[in-house]
Formats: structure tokens, C-alpha cells, sequence
């Protein structure tokens, strides 16, 4: 029989707030000793009382109106019971059947087409505890419990690990610009977990669902997804039963291993939570955030192919960031409109190239925009070369100095006198008969080569197409075909 997949991805975002999502202690603890940012309140000691984090539930509101979703008039807060030790209270405070934003959507770009994929709800969470595993014990740190943490959830309507990988990226990506999340999946502030399952093809009849964690990359999420619809499939073509369970991604081993019976909504026993209120929205104070919402990545792509013909291509890397992107038109605000291209040659090359090999955020960069722009300029006007100007950015990039103050340092201006580029390219000339020997037979790339030598014996100084014409005067009058 012919199956297709179906999956469903519920992402938790941690909030960039300064405190938990219930008490007044500090979320930055990725680097502190364990059990050090905790209080009677996330240790989940009896008789204490929960108090709800503005900023917190500021951000899923920002989050659900990013995506499209419907704000209540009234929320709340309910108690999910969670018998496990990584919440030390017994129970997770959550939201269940009145959520801060739902009935959204995304649209993604997947396999060379738009899918819009519906959003079921944004709600607000505490999360929960790590726990190390040894051989035969676990420790547990406290400091993540309580940290706000939003969760989005999709319907099942991805149709394809692509998709899925998709989805996560665009999310990712809003996020990032909605400032609400550091979305760092490597420290866990951006996780996903999976609901993964199949049917046979032409029916709307879903057969056991499997939950996958342990996803921390958007390459595992491929991965899993590939590796779970397969092993589904596998089961049923092997006269198997499939059964409704969480399981565990095993990067090492590309496989997913089964941990747990998958609970039911049933089995939390979700009840309202008696020690907060109900919370009521007032319309202008969501009409307040809404206008705070920036423009975003997919408007801000179509804006630059149209506003500033870039490629598909190029459109989609710029705005894929949004310090990148504001980078960008930063550097034009300063220039020729006109120039838009030259710009993303820089950053989509040179300075791109720079940060990767640094791991650095081009907002943390000590090349500014209106230094990267007087560079530019320094080469619209003849000051320097083009081959020279890679090797002043290089030095701005790491040491800060301005492209002019490099320049008279280093005694890089160009050099356009053609009696002097005359004399440079006759050395040349005598020092590579070969070359020379080729040109004239009619090898045109030997007149590369030999450009190559005068820019070498110059380090780049001299005004590459004065060179030519000289060269071409030298050679005996030959033009370049």
C-alpha cells in the first residue's frame, strides 16, 4: 500500500526576558554553576506563589500576532500535572484550552513553491529542569526551571521532511527578528519535537502518532523525520502494528529508539491554575505591540527584489537575518541607491567569508557601515584598486581602523601615473618571455597572467586598467579579445 507522511512540529522558544517566568530570578544561566538562579519559587517549595512575567506574555502576544493568529479576549494559566523529576513541584504551570494566540499560519517556500501551513495555538509555559545522566544516577539543575517558554504548535499538515526543515528555518527566522528569542539551539533556547505519522495515501485517517524529541539541529529534524516515516512504513510492510509512542532521536546513529508510551491530553489532567488570575487584554494594548511588529522576512524579500532587483537568490540570504539585512540598507542610506549590488557583492563575499571564519555577528563587527561605504568609496574614486581594497578590509576587519587611515599607513593609494605603470609593466614584460611568447601566438589568457605579475609586483597598487592598455601598447598594439 502507498502511505504519505503527516507531521506535526511543536517548537518551544525560550523569551529573552531578564527573569523566569514566574519569580524574579535571573535567566542567564547557561554559564553559571548549577543551582545557582533559584529560589522557593522554581524550587517548587510548598506554600509559595507564582507571579506572572508582563514582558513574557508581551512576546507571545508579539509572536502570535507575527503569525497571524487570533488574540482572546481573556487568557489563562493552568496546571498540567507532569510526575517527573526534572519540575520539582510535580506539576508544569502551561496553558491548555485558552492560549494566548491560535488559529495562525506560516507560509514557507519548500521545493520551488509557497505552502501555507496552519498554526493551532502560541501559548505561554514554564520550562523545566536539566537533568545529567551517569551510569547509574541523574543530577538535576534547577537553573532553567521557570524560564518562559513559549510553545508553537502547528496542525499536522507538513508533508514532508523538507517541509518540515522549511517551517523551522522561517520560524527561526521571525523570531529572530521579532527580538523575542536568542533561538540558540545549541544552548536550547530553540527546540522541536515531532509528531510523525502516516496514511494510507488518499485517506484522512491518521494511523498511530509518534512524538520524536532529542532534535537539536534543523539537519536532525531532516534526518528524523526521514528515518521515522521510513521505519513506519517499514513496520506495517513487515505485518507490525504501529503504536502510539514518544521517541528519542540518536544523532550518533541516524536512528530514533523508542522511550515512552505517548500520554494523552487525558493523562495530564489539566485543571486552571488557582494561584493566578485569569488575564483580560485591553484592545489598545495589543494594537500597542502590533504596531511595534517589524517588517518581516518574507515582505522584506520581496521589498528588495523589487526595490532593489536582487536575485531570488540573494534576496532570501540578506533578509535571512535581520542585523544582516539591516546592515545592508544601512550601507545604502549612505550610498547610490543604485549600488545595491556592490553592497551585497561585499557582504554576501568578503565580509561574510570574515565572519564565518571569526564566528562573529556582523552586528558585533568593528567595521561599521559608514566604514565599509568609505571604502567603497575610496575605490569609486581611484584612491585605491579593487585587489587592493581586499586587503584593506581584511585589516578593518580585524583591527577597527578606518579604510583611509589603512591606506596612507600602508601606502596603498593607487597608482595611476603612467610613466611609472610603464616602467612596472616593462619589467614584467622582460622577466616573462614565455608569457609574452604565448600572447603573441595568440594565447589570450597569457595577457592575464602577465596583468596578474605587474599587479603582484605592485601588491595590487596599480590601476588595473591602465596596466592593460599599456600592456596591449607593449605587446605591440594587440587588443584583448
Amino acid at each position: 500500500m502507498d502511505y504519505e507522511t503527516v507531521i506535526g512540529l511543536e517548537v518551544h522558544a525560550q523569551l529573552l526576558t531578564k527573569s523566569k517566568m514566574f519569580c524574579s530570578c535571573g535567566t542567564d544561566y547557561v554559564s553559571a554553576p548549577p543551582n545557582t538562579h533559584v529560589c522557593p519559587i522554581c524550587l517548587g517549595m510548598p506554600g509559595v506563589l507564582p507571579v506572572i512575567n508582563k514582558k513574557a506574555v508581551e512576546y507571545t502576544v508579539m509572536t502570535a500576532l507575527a503569525l497571524n493568529c487570533t488574540i482572546p479576549k481573556s487568557t489563562k494559566f493552568d496546571r498540567k500535572n507532569y510526575c517527573y523529576p526534572d519540575l520539582m513541584k510535580g506539576y508544569q504551570i502551561s496553558q491548555y484550552d485558552a492560549p494566548i494566540g491560535r488559529q495562525g499560519w506560516l507560509t514557507i517556500s519548500s521545493n520551488g513553491s509557497k505552502k501555507r501551513i496552519n498554526i493551532t495555538r502560541v501559548h505561554l509555559e514554564e520550562d523545566v529542569s536539566k537533568l545529567w545522566h551517569r551510569e547509574d544516577y541523574s543530577l538535576i539543575d534547577v537553573n532553567r526551571s521557570g524560564v518562559p517558554l513559549m510553545e508553537i504548535v502547528s496542525e499536522p499538515e507538513i508533508s514532508s521532511p523538507e517541509e518540515a526543515r522549511d517551517y523551522l528555518v522561517m520560524l527561526h527566522t521571525i523570531l529572530r527578528y521579532l527580538g523575542v528569542s536568542t533561538c540558540n539551539m545549541e544552548e536550547g533556547s530553540f527546540r522541536c519535537d515531532a509528531n510523525v505519522s502516516i496514511r494510507p495515501k488518499g485517506s484522512s485517517k491518521l494511523l498511530a502518532k509518534v512524538e520524536v524529541k532529542n532534535m537539536n539541529s534543523f539537519k536532525a529534524v531532516y534526518q528524523a523525520m526521514e528515518y521515522e516515516s521510513k521505519r513506519q512504513r517499514s513496520v506495517l510492510e513487515k505485518g507490525g502494528e504501529l503504536v502510539q509512542e514518544t521517541r528519542g532521536w540518536v544523532d550518533e546513529k541516524g536512528i530514533t529508539v523508542s522511550q515512552r508510551g505517548k500520554e494523552y491530553a487525558d493523562d495530564y489532567r489539566y485543571f486552571p491554575e488557582p494561584d493566578l488570575p485569569p488575564l483580560v487584554f485591553d484592545k489598545a494594548w495589543i494594537e500597542k505591540i502590533r504596531a511595534k511588529l517589524p517588517e518581516l522576512p518574507e515582505a522584506r524579500k520581496e521589498r528588495f527584489m523589487a526595490q532593489y532587483g536582487l536575485p531570488l537568490y540573494d534576496a532570501n540570504i540578506l533578509t535571512g537575518s535581520r542585523t544582516l539585512a539591516d546592515y545592508f540598507e544601512s550601507c545604502l542610506e549612505l550610498m547610490d541607491k543604485g549600488k545595491a549590488k556592490l553592497i551585497r557583492n561585499w557582504l554576501l563575499g568578503d565580509f561574510s567569508r570574515l565572519l564565518n571564519a571569526t564566528n562573529t555577528d556582523i552586528e558585533t563587527t568593528q567595521v561599521s557601515p559608514e566604514h565599509l561605504v568609505e571604502m567603497l568609496n575610496l575605490v569609486d574614486k581611484g584612491t585605491i584598486s579593487g585587489p587592493a581594497a581586499k586587503a584593506v578590509f581584511e585589516e578593518m576587519f580585524y583591527s577597527g581602523k578606518r579604510a583611509s587611515a589603512i591606506v596612507t599607513e600602508k601606502k596603498l593609494s593607487q597608482i595611476s601615473d603612467a610613466t611609472k605603470v610603464r616602467e612596472m609593466v616593462k619589467k614584467v614584460i622582460a622577466n616573462n618571455a614565455k608569457a609574452v611568447s604565448d600572447y603573441k601566438s595568440g594565447k589570450q589568457q597569457a595577457l592575464t597572467f602577465i596583468t596578474g605579475q605587474v599587479m603582484r609586483t605592485t601588491r595590487g597598487r596599480a590601476n588595473p586598467s591602465l596596466v592593460k592598455e599599456i600592456l596591449i601598447q607593449e605587446l605591440g598594439g594587440k587588443k584583448i579579445a
